[in-house]
């Protein structure tokens, strides 16, 4: 065996190992860079923005997300929830949302940007109990129109999140600041003006 190929396969052995070394070496050291370009956890419980995909909620379909350790809802109503939202104006404390518990562009009948799409901090008024969803109209009493029902104290909320005369709850549920960034798009967290809440 010569002396010469003896060498060229030592030489090709260690080219290869350095090689993978340093492809390894390259790969730690990129996860925590790469890593970085996200919010922090802590950022997130700070109130970084949250961005959600709606495209493929259903009608009549509620979501929650995280923000700022809060849960959120979205909810795709139907044209029949929203159409319903005008005749309960009468049984609402606050049917006009004169209470600053949303954003200005949202102080409007649907308390939304798009009739279709409602967010709100899914968190009670009263004491800071999650509400369940409860959207089938005479599921809790016959006049029930739909909503969310707090089952801590019986507090009760429309579809667009506004409050019920007679109940615990004194104010109409929370809107975030949001923004759409597409048509399906939504970022909870900041708002058109850049705002932050």
């Amino acid at each position: 065996m010569s002396k010469k190929s003896v060498d060229m396969g030592r030489r090709r052995f260690l080219t290869a190992s350095t090689s993978v070394v340093g492809a390894v070496g390259v790969a730690v050291a990129a996860v925590p860079f790469v890593g970085s370009w996200q919010p922090s956890a802590r950022a997130q419980a700070a109130g970084a923005p949250v961005e959600v995909d709606v495209s493929k909620m259903e009608m009549g379909q509620q979501i929650t997300v995280e923000w700022r350790q809060k849960p959120v809802w979205i909810v795709r109503r139907s044209e029949e929830m929203v159409d319903d939202l005008p005749q309960l104006k009468s049984r609402l404390r606050d049917p006009d949302s004169n209470v600053d518990a949303q954003p200005e562009y949202a102080k409007n009948i649907y308390r939304s940007i798009k009739p279709e799409y409602f967010v709100a901090v899914a968190l009670c008024t009263h004491l800071g109990c999650i509400p369940s969803y409860r959207p089938e109209a005479g599921t809790l009493s016959v006049d029930w129109p739909g909503g969310f029902y707090c089952p801590c104290h019986g507090s009760a909320f429309d579809l667009a999140g506004r409050v019920f005369k007679g109940v615990p709850a004194p104010e109409n549920l929370v809107v975030p600041p949001y923004k759409y960034l597409s048509d399906t798009v939504l970022m909870i967290g900041e708002d058109e003006e850049g705002g932050i809440a």
